[in-house]
């Protein structure tokens, strides 16, 4: 069976409006189309690990410099989507992505696209977190899951300054997605804390982040893969 390595991350090169107005990807089996969708490597090695790096807009920035720095030690899918943890078929979607390949490591986030008041119903995220991870256990039994934390959000043509609304939103959930991934003994890749401290390297457009922000993800991304590569084995 091959071995492969899931990176749920956050996914970037989406629209703006992505973020903000909930848009669906095509559905999730199928190649990409533009930045939504599932990105299959390049690489036709089969002796290599299959890498699946899962979020939206933020994981598409750091996509290509991890694929590149894992080169010649895994094979890098990425599933780039715009669904929340209660979108209807996120889990369906998800499951599909997993059965697709048999992945060794799985990182994971999602995050960014749920923050809108009501997306979420107030008490509703960790038990809808519970259950995505549960079907990440369920679809991907032997794989090393990672979950990297939802990157910061900063205010519109002030990237050195966090969103007064947005960001305590985030960092709560970060907290409880904290909590949910300590229950189940899963790793956290704590990218809002790598970055936070960084928003020199914003973009501005109060979510995304120039190409030094996204290197500086990559790195973080690509030494969590190794770490879990190696325990995998």
């Amino acid at each position: 069976m091959k071995r492969s390595v899931i990176v749920i991350g956050l996914c970037a090169g989406m629209l703006l409006c992505g973020l903000a107005g909930g848009q669906q990807p095509k559905a999730a089996r199928k190649t990409a189309r533009g930045a939504w969708g599932v990105h299959k490597s390049a690489s036709t090695d089969a002796s290599l690990p299959r890498v699946l790096l899962i979020g939206d807009s933020i994981v598409n920035g750091y996509r290509a410099p991890v694929t590149k720095m894992l080169e010649g030690k895994a094979r890098v899918d990425c599933w780039v989507t715009g669904m929340n943890l209660n979108s209807g078929n996120l889990r369906k979607q998800l499951a599909d992505v997993l059965d697709d390949e048999s992945y060794a490591v799985v990182h994971f986030n999602i995050g960014l696209h749920g923050w809108p008041p009501g997306r979420i119903p107030e008490g509703q995220y960790e038990p809808l977190m519970r259950a995505y991870v549960k079907t990440l256990k369920q679809h991907a039994p032997k794989a090393k899951l990672i979950w990297a934390s939802t990157t910061p959000v900063t205010v519109r043509d002030k990237p050195q300054e966090l969103d007064p609304q947005i960001e305590p939103t985030i960092v709560g959930r970060n907290a409880i997605a904290a909590r949910v991934m300590k229950d189940n003994k899963i790793p956290v890749n704590d990218l809002h804390a790598l970055t936070v401290g960084r928003l020199e390297l914003a973009k501005g457009d109060k979510f995304h982040w120039k190409g030094e922000g996204y290197a500086v993800m990559a790195r973080a991304v690509s030494q969590a893969i190794l770490k879990a590569l190696v325990t995998a084995r």
